[in-house]
């Protein structure tokens, strides 16, 4: 599986309705945060290696009511933290 976050710029005023439904809808959702700046949400998304990242992006986010603007960034590597 691969990871890729994306922004989401909302309509005025349809942030919690974009998150609502994207929590409701998109099951390749792991995290979805209400942000400041130029975008109203960040989403976190887990697709599988085979999985079209712009379609993904297309048909099942930029789709959502209310969404106005998206900006995806794909991720290579996961780093943690230890514990000590």
């Amino acid at each position: 599986m691969k990871a890729i976050f994306v922004q989401i710029k909302c309509e005025m005023g349809k942030a919690y309705e974009v998150a609502r439904e994207a929590a409701d809808t998109i099951p390749e959702m792991s995290e979805l945060f209400s942000t400041s700046g130029q975008y109203d949400l960040l989403g976190k998304f887990y697709l599988e290696s085979d999985q079209d990242i712009g379609l993904f992006v297309t048909e099942r986010i930029q789709a959502l009511p209310g969404v106005k603007d998206t900006y995806t960034l794909i991720t290579f590597n996961a780093f943690t933290g230890g514990t000590g």
